[in-house]
C-alpha cells in the first residue's frame, strides 16, 4: 500500500499541475461521471494487485499477467463499448490465456498459485479501467480530469492502510519509490490519450516491451531467471499480440 500510494501522489502532483497550465476546468460531468468511478475502482484494485504480485513472483511474471490488460479490454469492450470482436481477436484472445497458464501453473504444488492469481486479477483490472477510460473520454472527459480523479481516489484508498503499516524508509528507498511514481505519472498521461485515440487493439503490443525491459531488470538487478514455462508463456502472449497488431494494421489498408 506504501508504494501504491506513493506511485499515485506524484500522477496526481503532475496532472494538477498540468490542468492548471493548460487552463482547463475540472468538471466531471453526470455523463462520464460512473465511467470515471468504474475507472477509479478497477484501475485501483488492479494496481494493488499487481503490487502484490511483483513482490511475490518473479518481476517478469508478475509483469506479464499484467500485461494480458489489452486482451481483458477486447472481451469488457463487448458489453461496455459495443466493440464487436473479430474471429482473429477471439482466438488470439484465447491463446493469450493459455499462454498465461504456462506463467500461472495451476498445480496443487505450486507455491506461487495464488501471487500469480492475483496478478492476473491486476491484468483484468487495468484491462477494464482502460475500457472504461475510453468511454468517458469519448463522452468528452479530459485526460488530465481522469488522471487526477482516478491518482486521488487510488492515493485515498491506500493511505490508511500505509499510516497503519508504515515502514521507514532510506533515503534511496525513497528516491525510488519517487523516480516511480514521476515514471508513473509519465505512462499515466500516455496511456490515457492513447486510448483517447484508438481502440483497445491497437495498442496492445507497444505496451508488451515493458515485458521485455521487466525481465531485463529483474536478471539485472534481482538475479531473477524466469523459468522456461514462463518464457514459453512469454512468447506466446507476446507473439500472440504482434500478430493481432499486425494483422489491424493490413485491415486498414
Amino acid at each position: 500500500m506504501q508504494k501504491a500510494f506513493f506511485r499515485n501522489a506524484f500522477a496526481l502532483l503532475i496532472a494538477v499541475v498540468t490542468l492548471f497550465v493548460k487552463r482547463e476546468r475540472f468538471e466531471i460531468k453526470k455523463e462520464f461521471g460512473t465511467d470515471i468511478l468504474f475507472r477509479c475502482l478497477f484501475g485501483t484494485t488492479g494496481l494493488i494487485a499487481n503490487f502484490y504480485a511483483i513482490d511475490r513472483l518473479v518481476l517478469a511474471d508478475s509483469n506479464m499477467l499484467n500485461k494480458l490488460s489489452p486482451f481483458f479490454a477486447i472481451l469488457i469492450s463487448i458489453p461496455l463499448l459495443k466493440e464487436k470482436p473479430s474471429k482473429s481477436d477471439i482466438i488470439a484472445t484465447v491463446i493469450a490465456f493459455t499462454g498465461a497458464l504456462f506463467i500461472i501453473r495451476p498445480t496443487p504444488g505450486n507455491m506461487e498459485l495464488v501471487p500469480a492469481l492475483v496478478g492476473l486479477y491486476g491484468g483484468f483490472g487495468a484491462g477494464t479501467a482502460y475500457v472504461f477510460v475510453r468511454r468517458a473520454t469519448g463522452k468528452g472527459a479530459a485526460t488530465p480530469v481522469i488522471v487526477i480523479c482516478f491518482s486521488l481516489f487510488s492515493c485515498l484508498l491506500t493511505l490508511p492502510f500505509m499510516i497503519v503499516g508504515y515502514v521507514h524508509m532510506s533515503p534511496v528507498q525513497l528516491a525510488m519509490l519517487i523516480a516511480a511514481g514521476l515514471s508513473a505519472a509519465v505512462g499515466q498521461f500516455a496511456i490515457t490519450t492513447a486510448y483517447k485515440y484508438a481502440p483497445a487493439k491497437k495498442l496492445s503490443v507497444f505496451d508488451y516491451l515493458q515485458v521485455i525491459f521487466a525481465a531485463l531488470w529483474g536478471i539485472l538487478f534481482l538475479h531473477e531467471v524466469p523459468t522456461a514455462l514462463s518464457i514459453i508463456g512469454y512468447v506466446i502472449i507476446i507473439g500472440v499480440a504482434v500478430v493481432r497488431w499486425r494483422m489491424a494494421l493490413l485491415n486498414e489498408k
